[in-house]
């Protein structure tokens, strides 16, 4: 499950703990990929970056305790920060999919304006046609 700090991503996990019938025998995958920084996260200094990676293993580490809440075994639960940097969370998902063994890509969707859309583009749409032959769960907030 690609997972951030945003109500999307939240969303889809409280979808994904609730939806599984028996999370006694999933294994779940939390990914956070580190992307390149935008110009204002830049502006906002190196100390705020370097924070960044430790925040978002708070974050996850609370995503897990939820899981478990949910019935997920712990030696069933991986936590993944990628630091290495990727131009697109797209680019990122799709890269580290491909060096995992993995059923299901769950990710947390936020409602787009049709401009924002073709501005940014869709990671969703972009990972259901990259990963073909996957099930890709897109979760609206």
């Amino acid at each position: 499950m690609a997972f951030n700090d945003s109500s999307s991503a939240s969303s889809a996990l409280e979808y994904m703990a609730r939806i599984f019938t028996c999370p006694e025998d999933c294994t779940v995958t939390l990914l956070h990929l580190l992307r390149k920084p935008t110009g204002s996260e830049e502006l906002m200094g190196k100390k705020y970056m370097q924070n960044v990676p430790g925040r978002m293993k708070q974050v996850m580490e609370t995503a897990r305790q939820k899981l478990l809440g949910a019935g997920f075994r712990p030696e069933r639960i991986t936590l993944r920060l990628v630091e290495t940097p990727y131009a697109t969370l797209a680019e990122g998902i799709i890269d580290q999919f491909a060096q995992g063994d993995y059923n299901l890509v769950v990710i947390g969707r936020k409602r787009m304006s049709k401009a924002e859309e073709f501005v940014l583009g869709d990671t969703s749409i972009r990972l259901v046609r990259a990963l073909e032959g996957t099930a890709v769960m897109v979760v609206k907030e």
